[in-house]
């Protein structure tokens, strides 16, 4: 069957169309399959590469020209185990994020949230004359003597969350709008949440 948009498809150009439009709708395999007709195992796999062409292009465009940028990590997972106080309770994937502001976003599957695993990741991606807003978080404390004159401080251990322009608004805002999207899923295998992550 010819289709342009994907090689040996099973399924139309205009059908595919249909689960495109449906997919920016934000709706859930579920509900694709039964609108579009189809079985769910055709359209995991067809969601199942959009959403990795869309981590291409996602890493393909990940660099940032200097500017204001918010940098924080998060931690997604099961609720916090009873007992198990602090970032990244037990079981939870750790994810640092990067956004400049007015523009695009850049999240990142890490192993830990130190100085080692996420200082690289600001060197590659933003340039030394960008003004960078974080917490307290000490993985970011010597940012200045990587090169980043201008790195301001929220002070969340204060009550602090905004001090003019010292804020990481756009960066929380991101991490709820994520976490919001990734709930409705009722669970993501470990190996898909960065296409998932990706995709929001």
């Amino acid at each position: 069957m010819k289709n342009r948009y994907i090689k040996n498809a099973h399924i139309s150009e205009a059908k595919f169309k249909e689960i495109l439009r449906l997919f920016g709708a934000d709706l859930t395999a579920t509900q694709i399959s039964e609108l579009a007709k189809l079985e769910r195992k055709t359209v995991n796999r067809i969601l199942q590469l959009l959403r990795a062409r869309i981590a291409e292009f996602a890493e393909e465009e990940s660099c940032f020209c200097s500017g204001e940028i918010e940098i924080d990590e998060s931690y997604f997972g099961a609720r916090r185990v009873r007992g198990k106080r602090g970032r990244g309770a037990l079981g939870k994937t750790k994810v640092f994020g990067m956004k400049k502001r007015d523009d695009k976003v850049y999240t990142q599957v890490v192993a830990n949230c130190s100085a080692a695993e996420l200082v690289p990741i600001i060197k590659k991606l933003a340039p030394n004359d960008s003004t960078i807003y974080s917490d307290e978080w000490k993985a970011y404390d010597g940012l200045v003597n990587e090169g980043y004159k201008k790195h301001y401080r929220v002070k969340h251990s204060d009550d602090v969350f905004a001090n003019g322009r010292a804020h990481m608004n756009g960066i929380e805002n991101f991490w709820g709008v994520a976490k919001s999207r990734l709930i409705k899923l009722l669970g993501i295998r470990k190996e898909k949440f960065n296409l998932h992550l990706k995709e929001t």
